[in-house]
């Protein structure tokens, strides 16, 4: 996809905003992932970068082990502030209740960069591309598209590639494509070594990440027609010493086996009497069957919510029907 020619009336609008706002918040989406976290301080390292004169924000709740060790920690913002006239710009979020801070609606004008299936167009302006690999990859052409007169900084290109590193699976999944090595390459050109600072960052594990590891392979489940999984329950999550944000931290390690062409891990958050899903395929596309399950997201990469452990087989009844 070109995503510059695709969206260039889009760029432009959303371009002529950002110069007309001296305020400015970036919001994302609740329970960020490198994505997130890449996309919303990317834009903002580039948007301080390039309109220094203006007052620019990001908001959102911390994360346990990203935040402080990938990422700055978030801003507290007073209320007062969001009383001003201010633009919001929201990236990698699908549908507005998901947005990691309620204060957006009082934004005087709102655009969207997302790359999940555009079902809820809540912006003033909408730019959805959900065939691209990450919202990185969308937010860094819009602003590679002007980067003669505001160029990105190597901080900036760092954010971005970690969030498109982190979505593609280190370029393995089916998402990535010529374009996204093309931009990715763009983004090395402003002195960024992936190896430092990125991946040495990125992949960094501790005894708790260890130990984590050896419970899901002690602990892994797989179905008579190939659907692998694992549970993590309060109890499990205490023993491991991590918190429930990590749950899917090494769902990874159930890809790339054969005859296994869909895997997923439940997590429970304890707080709030509920389960999250996430759930991940190689070929077939798993949305629907997620989006059943009060979620959603991309064709082989989604999340949902059950309410009991007794609705796990029917999960996997369900993902077992689509590898039929």
């Amino acid at each position: 996809m070109e995503v510059k020619k695709l969206f260039k009336k889009e760029f432009k609008q959303a371009l002529k905003q950002i110069k007309k706002f001296d305020h400015i918040v970036v919001f994302r989406h609740q329970r960020p992932d490198y994505d997130a976290f890449g996309t919303q301080l990317g834009l903002v390292t580039w948007l301080k970068d390039s309109f220094p004169y203006k007052t620019i924000h990001y908001v959102g709740s911390n994360h346990s082990t990203f935040t402080g060790r990938i990422y700055p920690p978030m801003e507290e913002v007073d209320d007062k502030f969001f009383d001003e006239d201010f633009l919001g710009i929201v990236v990698d979020t699908g549908n507005s209740q998901r947005i990691d801070d309620e204060r957006y609606q009082k934004a005087k004008f709102l655009i969207k960069f997302d790359h999940h299936p555009n079902i809820e167009p809540y912006g003033n302006i909408n730019i959805v591309a959900n065939e691209l690999s990450s919202c990185s990859e969308l937010v860094a052409s819009f602003c590679l598209t002007f980067k003669k007169k505001y160029p990105l900084s190597l901080l900036s290109s760092k954010y971005f590639y970690t969030g498109i590193v982190g979505d593609t699976g280190r370029f393995l999944f089916p998402s990535t494509d010529k374009d996204t090595l093309r931009l990715s390459a763009e983004l090395l050109e402003t002195g960024l070594v992936p190896s430092f600072g990125v991946y040495d960052v990125m992949y960094e594990k501790d005894i708790e990440s260890l130990n984590f590891q050896r419970f899901v392979l002690d602990n892994m489940k797989v179905s008579k027609k190939g659907v692998a999984y694992y549970i993590l329950e309060d109890k499990d999550l205490k023993e491991l010493n991590i918190d429930n944000e990590r749950g899917k931290e090494h769902l990874s390690l159930l890809s790339n086996i054969r005859n296994i062409p869909i895997w997923f891990c439940v997590t429970e958050i304890k707080e709030k009497n509920e389960y999250r899903v996430s759930i991940r395929s190689q070929k077939i596309d798993i949305s629907l069957v997620a989006s059943k399950y009060h979620g959603g997201g991309h064709i082989n990469a989604s999340g949902a919510t059950i309410y009991s452990l007794s609705e796990v087989n029917n999960l996997i009844e369900d993902l077992e029907e689509l590898i039929k």
